[in-house]
């Protein structure tokens, strides 16, 4: 027996108990599907997963990709899984038929996924920027580009990716200065570097198609003046064939302490004549465009955290149950034969938390991937539009709760191991890394606080806060008839109190113009709403075990399922969702003890 990557009953937990996919059947978008048919997704990604993924996954790990002056080398292995996935038609699992997707429910196209995320890793990378690559040019895109571009990013047969950091400016996009030059046929020419690109180079794909931010000439400075171009790696002949090299060159690639499957690489645009570029929509408005793909990604990152940290999991707690060593400390027999390393506390502990995070994460992930849907294909148009308010709101804690206490499982999932977990002979190590890149790439923790706090709160009259905090408090009302669920609905009820008076405060200083002092513990902040919200998540998990409990009689596994379930949400409860008090009151103090911290003190 090995460990699995992902459970099974767990995936089937969310998408037909928590989020009533079934019920989704019922649009027209998704007339075609059934249960069967979301089933038959699964298996299909969880084959790809176990018979082109899993078998590389160690060999990709100690084989990064090289670049020898000319082209990228990666191991020949990646090449057939990414062809695998491409040929599945999984890169456009939730797309239309017309684009050659199957359009199946998001809610239900990102679980499929998250069985390529375990076994795969970083490695799926290519493949989800695609997919928001297209995504962001069929949004914004003119009907040539998208007929041009978004079928065959969509097939796998084109790859994408996001050109926005330079080496003077990193996430700083208000700083960037790549240079956009007219051309009298309507194109453009792009003349600049751009650093991190993931998948930015590679022989995977016949062609890459990068979305890059560049100024054109005379724009005004600062955001304003950013404009977003298509720019690929190969140009098109007149019949549309893959023909010459564009004037894109990459120039080294980044080695990264994990996630080694997807490259990262540092790029030249306009080296001799200049790199060959198409303006997409109005010039001077290519951030806003931009992210469109900006937070497909985001929600992709946190997915690939979460998805991290349960695999993670699965491991650590097959070993904890396989593994036997030392004896309970009420046991005084040292002839006593060992018992398994999950009998002792410690190690219940450490996995109960890695439950936590990593199932609250996922929940929250999937919560994302419908809204995503309800805003698109909800019947109601007065849900549409919540569902889009409360996406746009929520993406920041998307993205950050599972990047941040993801590689928190890892790391747990390591310390159970022992010493066995700190080598390569076990994957726990290699999750560790491969997901502590999560909190930094498509905008660090710090940039998401700025952006919950320093943006998304106050906008629209705070709208979208409103909708949040209205969904929660339904959720509590909801879960008030259970007498199983009242101590966590009384434990989130008091963290939700919590945020209220730190926003409070927030507010009012950030309306008397005392924005650095009010914005400096943003990330607090952040980790603070986070909670609040990943314990809304438990309390939703925490209903549906509930429901199942009483209905129909139950075999001892199912039931040891729920209650699984409801013990988690207790622990969330008791453990975590306290801390949103001490976070509170430092909030609502202002307090300014690393603002004020001198630079020459250190």
């Amino acid at each position: 027996m090995t460990a699995p990557l992902l459970s099974r009953r767990d995936i089937e937990f969310y998408l037909y108990e928590v989020f009533q996919a079934e019920d989704l059947t019922s649009r027209a978008r998704y007339s075609d599907h059934n249960r069967e048919s979301f089933d038959a997704a699964l298996d299909l990604a969880e084959k790809i997963a176990v018979d082109h993924f899993l078998p590389i996954r160690k060999k990709v790990d100690r084989n990064p990709p090289e670049f020898d002056g000319e082209r990228v080398r990666l191991i020949p292995d990646i090449k057939a899984a990414y062809e695998a996935v491409a040929e599945a038609g999984l890169i456009a699992a939730d797309q239309d038929y017309s684009m050659g997707g199957m359009q199946l429910p998001p809610v239900v196209s990102a679980s499929a996924t998250a069985y390529l995320t375990a076994a795969g890793s970083t490695t799926n990378g290519y493949h989800a920027l695609t997919a928001a690559n297209a995504s962001l040019l069929e949004a914004h895109g003119d009907e040539e580009q998208i007929a041009t571009w978004v079928p065959r990013l969509r097939s796998g047969e084109f790859a994408g990716t996001m050109a926005l950091s330079e080496p003077h400016a990193g996430s700083s996009l208000s700083d960037i200065t790549t240079k956009a030059v007219l051309q009298s046929d309507g194109s453009y020419r792009l003349y600049g570097s751009k650093i991190w690109i993931s998948g930015g180079d590679q022989e995977l794909s016949s062609n890459i198609v990068h979305a890059v931010l560049a100024r054109i000439e005379g724009a005004p400075p600062g955001v304003p003046g950013i404009s977003l171009f298509i720019c690929p790696k190969f140009l098109l002949d007149e019949s549309g064939q893959v023909s010459r090299r564009n004037d894109v060159h990459l120039t080294g690639l980044f080695h990264k302490m994990g996630g080694r499957g997807h490259t990262s690489t540092a790029l030249n645009f306009g080296e001799r004549e200049g790199a060959v570029a198409f303006l997409v929509g109005q010039p001077n408005a290519g951030l806003g465009y931009m992210f469109h793909m900006m937070n497909e990604a985001r929600v992709m990152v946190g997915m690939m955290a979460a998805t991290l940290a349960l695999t993670g999991f699965q491991y650590a707690l097959w070993y904890a149950r396989e593994r036997t060593q030392g004896r309970l400390p009420s046991n005084k027999n040292p002839l006593s034969a060992p018992v398994a390393l999950i009998d002792h506390a410690d190690v219940r502990r450490m996995l109960l938390a890695q439950k936590a995070y990593a199932e609250g994460a996922f929940s929250l992930c999937l919560f994302a991937s419908q809204l995503v849907d309800d805003a698109r294909t909800h019947p109601d148009s007065e849900q549409r539009e919540w569902a889009h308010d409360l996406l746009d709101f929520l993406t920041p804690i998307v993205k950050t709760f599972p990047s941040e206490f993801g590689p928190r499982a890892n790391d747990l999932a390591i310390q159970v191991l022992g010493g066995a977990g700190y080598t390569d002979e076990h994957p726990v190590e290699m999750m560790y890394r491969d997901n502590r890149l999560n909190p930094i790439h498509e905008g660090t923790t710090g940039i998401q606080a700025l952006d919950l706090l320093g943006r998304k709160l106050t906008e629209k009259k705070m709208r979208g806060y409103i909708t949040c905090v209205g969904a929660m408090e339904r959720e509590q009302i909801k879960a008030s008839k259970w007498e199983s669920l009242l101590e966590m609905d009384m434990a989130l009820g008091s963290a939700l109190g919590h945020l209220k008076r730190a926003t409070e405060a927030l507010v009012s200083a950030l309306n008397e113009e005392n924005t650095d002092l009010a914005l400096a513990n943003a990330p607090v902040y952040l980790q603070l709403f986070g909670h609040v919200v990943v314990g809304w998540m438990w309390l939703r998990q925490g209903r549906a075990a509930v429901e199942a409990l009483q209905g129909a009689d139950l075999d001892q596994t199912e039931e040891a399922f729920y209650r699984g379930k409801l013990q988690a949400m207790n622990y969330f409860g008791r453990w975590e969702l306290p801390q949103t008090a001490v976070w509170s009151d430092l909030l609502c103090s202002l307090d300014a003890t690393p603002l004020e911290m001198d630079p020459d003190w250190f």
